[in-house]
């Protein structure tokens, strides 16, 4: 079944045939400068904090007395992908987005762990940090995942929940209860990277990849050649040890939003039949004309079932 982790496989390969054309290319693609990054893309010197134990990038927004909304994104992306929800969400509500360890902005994670227990922990600091009793969690892709187990872990922090076509089931490859195998040839991602087949794997994730513009993928480009993100990428994916999600999702308490394009090619819409079966309290809607990333695809028809939602 074509899920996320046949995705980053798909995507990984696709860096591999890079890895091909670069050898007769002599395509070297070096790090970027990490100042040269925070130029571009910190909004402000006081997102950069020390969160458990690591340094994270932090987006915090809107009025500090209004309820909490906090967002995670998926795999290979960053809290970028979440701007225009932000914005508009930070009009009435406090919302936070974070770069996971190792991608975005956020160095790899001074640990070295990069399992959903650890980034369950890191959700948890956030919110003691910030003072939230409770919020509201929102995540796209493996931001799904986490926060259906962060949801299911710590309850009585989780008000409501929105899961946008979030990964947590296994596919070929990826069997429950064991760490899948990287290729190899993977490893020389850290090397070169030609932008045009950053741009062929990205395309997947839109239903019309005419959305995805220069300006979308010089983000993810720049972002992945941050030091340290490629090879927090391949831990990320050798630390991954799914569970069958039926076990985390039961015991959710919290309502539940099931947003999904209905043209993903990432994760299959038909999956949100199994997380609405498996949730106690879950309400599904589904994006005509849109993919994985709605949220960056057609933010603003995507959003309005989530401010409904969250608003009641």
């Amino acid at each position: 079944m074509n899920r996320l982790r046949h995705f980053r496989l798909i995507f990984l390969g696709n860096l591999m045939a890079a890895v091909v054309l670069g050898a007769g290319l002599v395509l070297w693609t070096p790090d970027l400068p990490r100042a040269e990054l925070e130029a571009r893309y910190l909004a402000r010197p006081g997102d950069l904090v020390s969160i458990a134990g690591t340094t994270i990038h932090m987006r915090d927004r809107g009025p500090r007395e209004a309820p909490a909304v906090i967002l995670i994104h998926g795999f290979g992306s960053s809290l970028h992908t979440w701007a225009a929800w932000q914005d508009r969400l930070a009009v009435d509500r406090r919302v936070i987005s974070f770069d996971l360890p190792g991608l975005g902005l956020s160095p790899p994670d001074a640990t070295g762990d990069y399992s959903d227990e650890r980034v369950t922990r890191i959700v948890l600091a956030i919110m003691d940090r910030l003072g939230l009793d409770q919020a509201d969690l929102v995540g796209n892709s493996i931001g799904g995942r986490i926060a259906f187990t962060f949801a299911a872990s710590h309850p009585e922090r989780v008000r409501k929940l929105v899961l946008v076509s979030p990964d947590g089931y296994e596919s070929p490859g990826f069997t429950y209860g064991e760490a899948p195998e990287v290729p190899l040839l993977a490893e020389a991602v850290r090397f070169w990277l030609p932008k045009p087949l950053l741009r062929l794997s990205l395309g997947m994730a839109y239903a019309d990849p005419g959305v995805m513009t220069d300006q979308i993928v010089s983000r993810y480009y720049d972002l992945i050649r941050a030091p340290g993100v490629r090879e927090a990428l391949m831990e990320r994916m050798r630390q991954t040890v799914l569970v069958p999600p039926e076990t985390l999702l039961a015991r959710v308490r919290a309502p539940t939003l099931l947003l999904w394009g209905e043209e993903d090619a990432v994760i299959p819409v038909a999956n949100a039949q199994s997380y609405a079966r498996a949730l106690p309290d879950a309400h599904t809607v589904l994006l005509p004309d849109m993919g994985h990333v709605p949220q960056e695809e057609r933010p603003a028809q995507s959003l309005v079932p989530v401010v409904a939602f969250l608003r009641t």
